[in-house]
């Protein structure tokens, strides 16, 4: 049927307020009937069960043929596996495999090494820690005793005194008695020693518990020097060690310019220090103006020009051969001032 132009379609009533068209209706509801929506969809449900149960023989045929490809895959991979190429490929495959294999071992190695140098540096520091402890234990023990009464000096023992009654030297050390050991100092010894001019050298050793060893060196005397209060015997610095009546036997008359006091006497005795005890024992007298200018009268009257105390030794072992070769009593004397180009006259 043909529309006159310009007709319009009469508009759809207004829905009820409150009214859902998709709502069942209250009379449909009492009996049981289907509502909209179950009857919309139920086609579709259907639809879908339909495509399911057809979906089966295919997904079957799917099954099927990937069986069939999964069985000849072995077959093709063996076919590669035959060629070059495939060789090739399983060779790179190895070689993957033992490279992943020296990592692993690489790297648990690595944790090993980390672990042990660990475990050793842990160690080293707990020995040097147990020997710095040790060592501070030790210190403190060696302490604690040694300036304990334990270390008390209770025996001063003397070495070496002839001249120097030994009973003085213990009784220069009574105020020291009960001091520990280690708090006896080298100050304290040599004020003790220092009263006793014949003592030339000295040395002390403490022997625990509480033993003091003092061994001394005695003065030697090398002349007889003749002084305002008579005639004393001295050593060769100086230091008078005795007086006597009479020059001992075996000890020269020393005459120096300057006496005990002088340089001259001390160029003399060093000039006798250094001669042998044979060589010494046959000096009647000794005489020095100056210090380089000394010389000795022998027993049998020869005389021996030795001018200064330098190159002694040498100066002795000359004089010794000089007089092997040439007898004191045959000769006027020797001139051993140059050790070296020495005269006999």
């Amino acid at each position: 049927m043909k529309r006159p132009q310009g007709f319009q379609p009469p508009a759809a009533p207004a829905r009820p307020p409150g009214r859902d068209p998709a709502a069942p209706t209250r009379s449909s509801a009492r009996r049981g009937a289907p509502s909209r929506d179950q009857a919309l969809t139920e086609p579709i449900r259907l639809d879908m069960d339909e495509r399911a149960a057809a979906a089966v023989p295919m997904r079957a045929q799917s099954e099927s043929r990937e069986s069939a490809r999964a069985e000849t895959v072995p077959s093709t991979d063996a076919a590669a596996a035959a060629s070059p190429t495939g060789t090739a490929m399983r060779d790179v495959r190895a070689a993957r495999r033992a490279l992943a294999a020296a990592e692993r071992r690489r790297r648990r190695y690595e944790r090993q090494e980390v672990r042990r140098f660990t475990r050793r540096g842990r160690l080293r520091r707990m020995t040097w820690l147990a020997g710095l402890a040790a060592v501070a234990a030790l210190a403190l023990l060696a302490v604690g005793v040694a300036y304990s009464p334990l270390m008390a000096l209770r025996e001063i023992r003397v070495e070496g005194a002839s001249r120097v009654p030994a009973a003085d030297i213990r009784a220069a050390f009574d105020d020291r008695l009960g001091t520990p050991l280690p708090l006896i100092t080298t100050d304290e010894v040599r004020g003790a020693l220092s009263e006793f001019p014949l003592i030339e050298t000295y040395s002390t050793e403490t022997v625990p518990p509480g033993t003091l060893v003092v061994r001394i060196v005695e003065r030697t005397p090398v002349g007889v020097v003749e002084t305002a209060s008579g005639l004393v015997t001295a050593d060769a610095a100086g230091v008078v060690i005795e007086r006597v009546e009479a020059a001992p036997e075996g000890l020269p008359l020393v005459n120096a310019e300057g006496g005990l006091d002088g340089d001259a006497y001390r160029a003399a005795g060093a000039v006798l220090r250094s001669l042998p005890a044979e060589l010494r024992a046959q000096v009647a007298q000794v005489t020095a103006d100056t210090p380089d200018d000394v010389r000795l009268e022998l027993a049998e009257g020869a005389v021996v020009v030795w001018g200064s105390a330098d190159e002694s030794s040498l100066k002795a072992t000359v004089l010794a051969r000089l007089m092997a070769a040439a007898p004191p009593e045959d000769v006027g004397g020797y001139d051993v001032s140059a050790p070296l180009s020495a005269v006999v006259y």
